[in-house]
């Protein structure tokens, strides 16, 4: 990183951001996120997400500060010591994954998620799904409310409140979720290696109309979804050493709130 770099500061809607937002233009001056060195998220988790999916394309760090209800992917907010701040993070590597979805309709979809993509019935009658994993099939037939595959830095989101595991980031794995799964009742999901390609197929999507959603891109009425690991596309967070992203992960696995 340069001594002074140039810095693309972005925010979301919410008024206590745009203020922050105009603060922070004041006291270090604003730049194009192409033309950046580093970008500058404010705003929550979600921002941060649609961040990555707009911006991530440039390969530029991305540093975010919490100004939002929820903020894991987030820095505290502070307006002073930015330029420090910066210079001491710690970066975290992410590479999304990557979906392609295949409708009724014929349409083919693909999209990316950071944290994860789901699948969910869309109507009250559970989804009937079948999973091939790197083309063979492991599971028949799930019946469920859904199923997700979750990367590490996702893993702590939905996945962990479907009672999906939380992933070392750097342990080259995905997690593999059931959501509210009925058959088989005591399957709990997977943890696998993280080249693996997942396949679902859904087996009465007329009368089981199912969505599929890669972050916040929802799908809707599909019939296939394949979802891998992205080859060449990788982000980078930037974490403050004391609140680096794993230990927020580690310390999530002990806390009971």
């Amino acid at each position: 990183m340069t001594a002074t770099p140039r810095i693309a500061f972005l925010a979301s809607p919410a008024d206590e951001a745009q203020g922050a937002l105009a603060e922070l233009v004041a006291r270090h001056g604003q730049h194009e996120p192409a033309d950046a060195d580093i970008l500058v998220a404010l705003g929550g988790d979600g921002f941060m997400l649609s961040t990555l999916h707009r911006h991530g394309g440039l390969g530029k760090p991305v540093y975010g500060m919490k100004l939002g209800t929820v903020g894991f992917l987030m820095n505290h907010h502070d307006g002073d010591g930015l330029m420090e701040r910066l210079h001491a993070a710690e970066p975290a590597v992410l590479r999304p994954l990557e979906m392609i979805a295949q409708t009724e309709s014929g349409a083919t979809v693909g999209s990316l998620a950071y944290n994860e993509v789901s699948l969910l019935r869309q109507t009250r009658q559970a989804a009937h799904l079948r999973i091939d994993l790197s083309d063979q099939t492991r599971l028949d037939e799930l019946i469920c409310d859904g199923v997700l595959v979750a990367t590490p830095a996702g893993s702590t989101a939905y996945n962990f409140s479907a009672l999906g595991p939380i992933l070392p980031l750097g342990a080259n794995v995905i997690a593999l979720t059931p959501i509210a799964a009925f058959r088989p009742r005591r399957w709990r999901g997977a943890v696998l290696k993280a080249d693996t390609e997942v396949k679902f197929r859904v087996l009465d999507p007329y009368k089981r109309p199912v969505s599929a959603t890669a972050d916040s891109h929802e799908v809707r009425d599909v019939v296939e979804v394949t979802i891998r690991e992205s080859h060449d596309r990788t982000v980078t967070l930037l974490f403050d050493p004391e609140h680096n992203l794993e230990e927020r992960m580690l310390a999530e696995q002990f806390t009971s709130g």
